[in-house]
């Protein structure tokens, strides 16, 4: 089946789902879900698949053996293509409409580690602050966890303290709805957005991979 765009039920069921995320809402509608959310993302990442990698799909209900939140199904659909553990391109649709990001999201204390010692190198370190200022300025938000003080061994005034307090560093851009949504061209502005975040995440490929 080829992209042909997400249909905004796929949308309305998010946002009926946010004020009833029941087992009953859920087996009454999960038809919507597979026709207008599970159907379309699996044919767009079936379309990107060559250029970037196979994707997984995330399953949608939601993890609740350890949280004390047991809302058993997830606000969005996510999807991810990792060529290296802890990093990739991730789509994802829910209520808000259409989001997109890429970057490290994870990684064990080692791929950390390592992470920062790059950063901290002179010329390393400033590759990955000119590919971000350049994600930042086309419309990117810079995401990901950080520590609230400088990592143990790093001074405070250095160079790059922000990027070495990440404990996971992405960008991301939210797209909203628009009218193309419902279009071929919601997986060309995936494409798009994908392409401008390579270098970051071949960035950390190289890394952390």
């Amino acid at each position: 089946m080829s992209f042909s765009g997400f249909p905004l039920a796929g949308l309305d069921f998010y946002e009926d789902l946010e004020a009833d995320n029941s087992k009953a809402f859920w087996t009454a509608h999960k038809h919507i879900y597979d026709a207008s959310v599970r159907a379309p993302m699996l044919a767009l990442t079936t379309e990107l698949e060559p250029d970037f990698g196979t994707a997984k799909i995330f399953r949608p209900y939601r993890d609740v053996r350890f949280s004390k939140d047991k809302i058993p199904y997830k606000d969005h659909q996510g999807a991810v293509v990792s060529p290296a553990p802890g990093v990739g391109w991730y789509v994802q649709i829910g209520a808000a409409g259409l989001f997109l990001a890429g970057g490290f999201y994870s990684g064990t204390p080692a791929q950390l580690a390592q992470l920062r010692a790059i950063i901290d190198d002179e010329v390393r370190g400033a590759e990955l602050a000119a590919i971000l200022a350049k994600l930042t300025k086309a419309g990117f938000t810079l995401g990901g966890e950080q520590l609230k003080t400088k990592p143990k061994g790093y001074d405070a005034d250095h160079p790059r303290i922000d990027l070495l307090r990440h404990k996971a560093i992405s960008c991301g851009k939210q797209l909203g709805a628009p009218d193309w949504l419902e279009s071929p061209r919601a997986g060309k502005e995936v494409r798009k957005g994908w392409e401008a975040l390579r270098p970051l995440v071949e960035w950390f490929t190289a890394v952390v991979g």
